[in-house]
């Protein structure tokens, strides 16, 4: 059995950008706390997490695994 993680007291999760053309595009989403997120992210609900990453196609962060998290399974 996986233990339960406890979420971070700040954002539950986060969706990271990169610069694309000078415009930022979503590159993946984060648990809050993930060091891998970079500086330039966006702090977001767990649906918004969730749909990102279904319907999206946006990828998860292979670190953190937020899709874990979320119930999602590959």
């Amino acid at each position: 059995m996986r233990p339960v993680r406890v979420l971070p007291t700040g954002p539950g999760w986060v969706s990271s950008y990169l610069r694309v053309g000078g415009r930022p595009v979503v590159d993946s989403i984060h648990i809050g706390d993930c060091r891998m997120a970079g500086t330039h992210t966006k702090p977001i609900s767990r649906d918004e997490a969730r749909h990102a990453l279904t319907a999206g196609g946006i990828r998860a962060c292979e670190i953190c695994r937020p899709d874990s998290d979320l119930g999602i399974l590959d």
